[in-house]
């Protein structure tokens, strides 16, 4: 089976004709070296000067490789550590080429693929850390912990007999206490409210699911709105199945969310893109110097090709979600709203080797219909400030302004229906929303007051469970409600007087109520998980209001 392929960015090609023998060579070099006894001395092999020192005797890259490789290993003045020694000149070479070829050891390897593979082998919870003591916030659906009767609310006080009260507990130690192959077990023992002992439980690992899709909902009269998070390997059946059930709810126009969305799968963005266009349409075609142009182009009968659709971008939006948003822009599809995307314009492919690592290697382009590639620029070996782009384009101004935008005119497209559109650095949003100076101020503050927000919203939720549960089944109307959030509000104050007495959270401005409706939405997250709250934080999302708007 062919490897998934996935979005990255365009590179040098001069350099690329240079570097590209070397990296093959270290590659095919590589799967001969680990497998030799590296202990095994082999001086008759390596020509030596008259006084029985090591030439390198060489005269092209997969010979130097070779040779070097074989004098580093003979005759390095100190013990090697053999896989890190190999592993750093893998990343070494990728990272020559662009910022997105990568190395991935075998150790990062399940960490890295689990989220676009769809699932991982664990115990099946979302939880938040209270000091020292694992939260449940939710035990997932099917999964091994709701099955023995793990529940939302519940303590997990202590792992395999292993008590953790009184230790200083992340979440990457809960994560490693917790995860596990399928199939092995953990014992855990859980404090539940209203039951004097704590509880045992003995929970057999097994696989669980990874959603892409965050919220699926019906955002007013007709107005769907679903977020998908990631393009994986199930992300195309589980818009799929979200769109169904909001088509059978009376939805005649979408609103799709790729904010933050930073890719994935290349055929996953394809497929959705499919369900939107008529037969023949082109999605994007890739393309590469030893790789023959490949055309995407849209199949019958797609399951929305005559709703309207709003797509929603950002900074954060790159690759995949770049794909997606520039089918629709350059086809005439719908309108797409926000801020101007990342800008990655490359494809990769995953290639692995036999001791579980894999390269990730930039392989080819990808055009958008109009013919546009709309990698932003970087420069070959300085991937730091390429990574950085995002802060600049804030200090530069670019997310309060459009006029601040740097276009490249020389890159002006234009679509089928007389469109403007732009290559060159990220899709260019038909609407522009920018950020205001007074949300600034509120996102200020909610950075500063993050870890405050999310535990007051933990306790506040576990506290209020029963009375939300009833007032709100399945969490309807909760979005809505102004009574809880002015509950939240109050109650939020108090807290924040008692734990940061120098942070002021008293301003009645207009744009402290984002504040105010996010602390509620986390409330909302911990009872009912996804959807409640991004149906709720949208409500003063103004990217969100303008698609809205505009439909």
């Amino acid at each position: 089976m062919e490897n998934p392929k996935e979005t990255s960015e365009p590179k040098n090609q001069t350099m690329w004709k240079a570097l590209r023998p070397l990296g093959i060579a270290l590659v095919l070099v590589l799967g001969f070296w680990l497998g030799l006894r590296l202990g095994e001395r082999r001086m008759g092999d390596t020509p030596t000067t008259q006084d029985g020192r090591n030439r390198i005797k060489a005269s092209n890259g997969a010979a130097k490789v070779r040779e070097l490789l074989r004098y580093i290993e003979q005759d390095y003045v100190d013990t090697l550590n053999q896989t890190g020694f190999i592993d750093e000149a893998i990343t070494s070479i990728l990272q020559t080429l662009d910022p997105h070829s990568a190395y991935i050891p075998a150790s990062e390897f399940a960490e890295l693929n689990d989220p676009l593979n769809g699932n991982f082998d664990g115990i099946g919870i979302e939880f938040n850390l209270v000091g020292d003591t694992i939260f449940v916030v939710a035990a997932i659906s099917g999964g091994p912990s709701e099955t023995v009767g793990i529940k939302a609310g519940d303590r997990i006080v202590a792992v395999n007999g292993v008590p953790l009260a009184g230790k200083r507990i992340s979440n990457s130690d809960v994560i490693k206490k917790l995860r596990g192959p399928g199939g092995t077990k953990v014992r855990v023992q859980i404090v539940r409210v209203g039951i004097a002992k704590p509880l045992s439980f003995t929970i057999t690992r097994g696989k669980i699911p990874i959603y892409s899709i965050d919220a699926a909902y019906m955002a007013g009269l007709g107005t769907g709105y679903i977020k998908i998070s990631r393009f994986a390997m199930e992300t195309e059946n589980e818009f799929y199945d979200a769109a169904e059930k909001l088509l059978s709810r009376g939805m005649t126009r979408l609103i799709l969310d790729l904010r933050g969305n930073p890719g994935g799968f290349l055929n996953a963005a394809t497929g959705i893109a499919d369900e939107f266009l008529p037969e023949g349409k082109l999605i994007v075609y890739t393309k590469g110097r030893n790789r023959s142009r490949e055309d995407y182009v849209a199949h019958p009968n797609g399951l929305l090709e005559k709703i309207p659709v709003t797509v929603l971008i950002d900074e954060g939006s790159a690759s995949a979600s770049e794909i997606l948003a520039g089918a629709i822009q350059d086809n005439d599809r719908g309108l797409v709203i926000g801020r101007r995307s990342f800008g990655k314009g490359l494809v990769q492919e995953q290639s692995p080797f036999s001791d579980g690592s894999a390269i990730r290697l930039t392989v080819a382009r990808y055009y958008t219909p109009t013919g546009r590639c709309i990698q932003k620029p970087y420069r070959l070996g300085e991937n730091d400030s390429y990574n950085e782009e995002e802060a600049d384009r804030f200090l530069h101004g670019e997310l309060f302004s459009r006029d601040s935008i740097r276009f490249n005119d020389s890159l002006k497209y234009k679509t089928r229906g007389g469109k403007i559109v732009y290559g060159g650095g990220g899709i260019m949003p038909d609407v522009f929303v920018p950020l205001d100076s007074g949300i600034m101020k509120t996102l200020t503050l909610r950075a500063s007051l993050s870890n405050e927000i999310s535990q007051f919203a933990l306790t506040w939720a576990d506290r209020n469970r029963s009375m939300l549960l009833k007032k709100f089944p399945e969490g309807k109307g909760f979005a809505q409600d102004e009574d809880v959030k002015n509950l939240c509000w109050r109650d939020f104050q108090t807290y924040i007087k008692r734990e940061k007495p120098s942070v002021s959270t008293a301003s009645d401005s207009k744009s402290m109520e984002g504040l105010r409706n996010q602390i509620k939405a986390f409330v909302g997250r911990n009872i009912w998980r996804g959807a409640t709250f991004w149906e709720t934080l949208n409500l003063t999302d103004p990217i969100v209001l303008e698609a809205i708007k505009q439909h």
